[in-house]
């Protein structure tokens, strides 16, 4: 296992070296540069901007340079923790990312966990009950779920949040707690925000989740072996957990790597309407005005959150399934 886990380690350093690569050409294919679309924001609000300072911008964000250069001094800078400077945001690009990133990864695994605790007993339940009237009821409620977008289910919350309750949902602090110290009170008051965004971005998962493990889990229920099994006088509930169930959820432990960009993603749109002060709404912002440097480190971390999140699922799965371990 050891060895298998330093092979993959090693693995990731060709696989983001192509995935950087990518996001830097990427980046760079529209038209023009986040210096000309600082210039013409400054140019309709007024301001006159000099020669001489186009040409210090030029340099500061390396634009003066060949294009091989440019990707050899944002990935140098990246790896050695200087992700560059954000002249959008006024702020390094550090600051703007592990501020934003935090609060991305909080609401993504609460999401996370969220679908899980919701989706497991849901499936087993509808899996071990099928055609019953609960199983009917569980799969309308997912099915619709599954088919509201989350800006859509979020937008709803809102306004029943506002109409019926009198309360004004969105952001992930009350006005008095934004831009105080961490306190007991603030992280109270954080969790109380945090469920809105937990249950929006984990809603459209939960049901798709669901969804899978009852037809996993139907398929192993009819197999010989739980039959065998029945017939040797095992009791029920231990023969679910102990056999179908471990098997049915495989699927779940190898996907982990792969939902986590999906909820990120998912919450882009969710965060600009709660107003949330996540990754998502700078990543667009910064994309629209050609922030290379804060586009491509959001974009890189994201992709090493997701090599990581696979090596961590393969990981678990060999953990949980003893047939992948012996392998």
């Amino acid at each position: 296992m050891r060895f298998y886990i330093i092979k993959r380690l090693i693995g990731m350093v060709p696989t983001l070296l192509l995935i950087s690569m990518i996001i830097f050409v990427v980046i760079q294919l529209p038209p023009g540069d986040i210096v000309t679309s600082t210039l013409d924001r400054m140019q309709s609000q007024g301001v006159e901007v000099s020669a001489e300072q186009i040409i210090n911008l030029r340099a500061q964000y390396n634009l003066d340079k060949p294009f091989v250069m440019q990707y050899v001094s944002w990935v140098g800078g990246f790896v050695i923790g200087d992700m560059g400077y954000s002249y959008l945001f006024s702020k390094p690009v550090n600051e703007l990312v592990w501020e934003r990133l935090g609060y991305t990864l909080l609401i993504s695994i609460s999401a996370l966990l969220f679908t899980w605790v919701v989706a497991v007993p849901a499936g087993i339940f509808s899996a071990v009950r099928q055609y019953s009237i609960g199983d009917y009821l569980l799969t309308t409620v997912m099915l619709v779920g599954l088919a509201t977008p989350s800006f859509l289910l979020a937008l709803i919350v809102m306004y029943a949040g506002y109409e019926w309750f009198g309360i004004s949902i969105g952001g992930l602090f009350s006005p008095e707690y934004r831009d105080v110290p961490w306190t007991l009170a603030r992280v109270g008051d954080f969790l109380s925000h945090l469920w809105i965004p937990m249950i929006v971005v984990g809603l459209g998962g939960t049901a798709s989740t669901m969804r899978i493990l009852r037809a996993n889990l139907l398929d192993e229920l009819h197999k010989p072996y739980v039959v065998t099994a029945r017939a040797k006088g095992v009791k029920p509930l231990k023969l679910l957990i102990k056999y179908p169930l471990r098997i049915a959820i495989n699927p779940f432990i190898s996907t982990i790597g792969l939902l986590l960009p999906v909820l990120i993603s998912g919450e882009a749109i969710v965060s600009i309407v709660l107003g949330l002060p996540t990754t998502g709404p700078a990543l667009i912002e910064a994309l629209i005005n050609q922030d290379m440097y804060l586009a491509g480190s959001f974009l890189m971390l994201l992709s090493v959150l997701t090599v990581v999140g696979m090596l961590l699922s393969d990981l678990l799965l060999a953990w949980a399934d003893p047939r992948i371990r012996y392998e």
